[in-house]
């Protein structure tokens, strides 16, 4: 199956900034709109993010950099920040917005993601998309699992997506 993979867009005037979470480093990147991204360094679809500024003191990334800091630390258990989610297409922006409605301390599955969205038989594409997910750990892509229970596909890596779900008490079999 050959299929084409659209780059994210990102405005040009996306700032950013780097936050060393327990996990490793974080790049926190954001726009007048809100957080448009948290990717852990080296991950798979990291943008090229070379021409946008950093900005350590940016209202949105300072925000951002504390509440994650409080997630990390098991403070915090919601993120209250604006989102700018405009870099994908309109399916990936309706993937993204059902990732935001999988509550804390549980998972679900691709399978359950694609019904819950009114495309059952979009498993793979659904996949994709989260996939693609560019505000990793607040837009909780970490939460969906294989059918079986499996930990499958997390672009920051499998190590980092159970030690995500251990925090959040989610892992398979542990009591939510």
């Amino acid at each position: 199956m050959n299929q084409q993979v659209n780059p994210m867009k990102f405005d040009t005037q996306t700032v950013q900034t780097t936050f060393n979470s327990p996990l490793g480093p974080v790049i926190v990147a954001a726009t007048d709109r809100g957080v448009a991204g948290v990717w852990f360094e080296g991950q798979r679809h990291l943008p090229d993010r070379s021409a946008w500024r950093v900005d350590d003191r940016h209202p949105v990334l300072v925000r951002a950099v504390r509440q994650l800091g409080e997630y990390f630390a098991g403070r915090r258990t919601a993120f209250d920040l604006p989102l700018d989610l405009h870099g994908g297409t309109a399916f990936q922006q309706s993937v993204w917005q059902a990732l935001l409605r999988i509550p804390r301390g549980t998972t679900t599955s691709y399978g359950a993601l694609s019904s819950g969205i009114g495309k059952p038989a979009a498993v793979r594409a659904v996949g994709a998309a989260v996939g693609r997910n560019p505000i990793g750990v607040i837009v909780p892509c970490h939460r969906v699992i294989g059918s079986d229970g499996s930990l499958t596909g997390y672009a920051g890596g499998l190590d980092r997506k159970a030690a995500l779900l251990e925090l959040e008490a989610a892992l398979p079999g542990n009591p939510a």
